[in-house]
């Protein structure tokens, strides 16, 4: 029996190593979700084409500091901490919403600023936003039912320049009253405009708190179609957008003004 000890030992320790290498390896995904990047899907098509349903992309948790709802549970407090930037017209952030959810849209409107839709076209300070007219489409959302809209480049005030795309301009939400945006609040804007439940829809979404935001959408890292797990690898041949993948979230510029 004394042959055998050091080997039940060996074994012994080797569990050991074995369970401290997996917690170490999960307190590192976990600190690298909290503090870093957080993986996340886009299960409709409200922010379509730039963020298409199917498609993963990760969100820079640090961009703009850590709020309550940048950790895995919500902290009692209010404010940011580590901030040294705040969200800016055209950028794309994930937030959690009043309704309890996670929601991603554009950043459209700024504290103070005044909002309104008018004939299917954005007015912001007054000031009607330019779009101009790149193409035309099908969007499909996630009951697969598909209609034809009209794709434009549009430039917001900082001369951020982004794709929207719309069905119509008579649609539910293209007609609205203004909205004046309160102070260390956003004013968020799906792509998708006709099919996007957003800041117009007070009661559902509303004037978004800094206090708020999770995350800055950065880059695509898979897409597949019909919203499909990432694990039917079977399925992989016929439905992943390999030309989605690797990708940054969206192709924005900004204009530089005529001289």
């Amino acid at each position: 029996m004394s042959k055998a000890e050091p080997k039940v030992g060996k074994k012994k320790n080797e569990a050991v190593e074995t369970i401290v290498v997996v917690i170490e390896a999960l307190i590192i995904a976990l600190l690298f979700r909290t503090f870093l990047y957080q993986p996340f899907s886009i299960p409709t098509a409200s922010m379509q084409s730039t963020l298409m349903i199917g498609d993963y992309f990760i969100a820079n948790k640090w961009a703009w500091g850590f709020g309550k709802y940048s950790f895995p549970l919500p902290l009692p407090f209010n404010g940011r901490l580590l901030s040294f930037a705040t969200p800016q017209q055209g950028d794309i952030a994930v937030f959690h919403n009043i309704t309890g959810d996670d929601y991603i849209k554009r950043v459209i409107g700024m504290p103070g600023d005044k909002i309104q839709m008018k004939a299917g076209r954005l007015y912001i300070n007054g000031t009607m936003i330019e779009r101009q007219q790149v193409g035309t489409g099908e969007d499909i959302d996630s009951g697969k039912t598909g209609v034809p809209v009209t794709i434009y480049n549009e430039t917001l005030p900082n001369g951020v320049v982004h794709t929207i795309q719309e069905i119509s301009d008579s649609d539910q939400l293209d007609d609205t009253p203004e909205y004046i945006v309160p102070a260390g609040h956003y004013f968020m804007m799906g792509d998708n405009r006709d099919r996007s439940a957003d800041s117009r829809v007070l009661q559902q979404v509303g004037y978004v708190p800094l206090d708020a935001f999770i995350g800055k959408a950065e880059a695509r890292f898979f897409s597949i179609k019909n919203n499909l797990p990432p694990w039917q690898l079977w399925e992989w041949p016929a439905n992943v957008r390999w030309d989605r993948m690797f990708q940054a979230v969206n192709q924005t510029y900004t204009k530089t003004p005529a001289p």
